[in-house]
């Protein structure tokens, strides 16, 4: 849904920058201002699509990295496939271990946290205290 919106918006403004072009002369060729609009066209479309996808992207990489970096042990996480458990150990090598239910563990990459989904869950559980 969110993607179709930003589509709409990148569409819509490709079409008023498309009818912002004067055209050229009657020969093909430009008048004195063609070579400008016709570098500017393009380098508005880059604009807009860092505007829309790139920056977004990255804003959001760079908010995964914090979450994920800020893990600690006894805090309530959802993995990307679903799997709810405790954080019961950070290792250094870029994995912890997950406590599923009491004693049992499973070794998975920090990189399979869903910020979202744990952000999700607890605040569920804060907001039912």
């Amino acid at each position: 849904m969110k993607l179709t919106r930003t589509f709409s918006i990148v569409i819509a403004a490709t079409i008023f920058l498309a009818s912002c072009v004067p055209p050229g002369g009657q020969d093909g060729k430009g008048g004195s201002g063609s070579a400008f609009t016709t570098l500017l066209f393009p380098i508005l479309i880059l604009v807009v699509f860092w505007l829309f996808f790139i920056r977004p992207q990255s804003k959001r990489a760079k908010e995964q990295k914090k979450f994920i970096e800020n893990m600690g042990k006894g805090e309530k996480i959802v993995t990307i496939a679903g799997i709810h458990g405790t954080i019961n150990k950070v290792n250094e090598d870029g994995t912890l271990m997950l406590e599923v239910s009491p004693g049992s563990y499973i070794k998975i990459e920090k990189s399979a946290i869903s910020m979202e989904w744990t952000a999700q869950l607890n605040k569920a559980v804060t907001e039912k205290k």
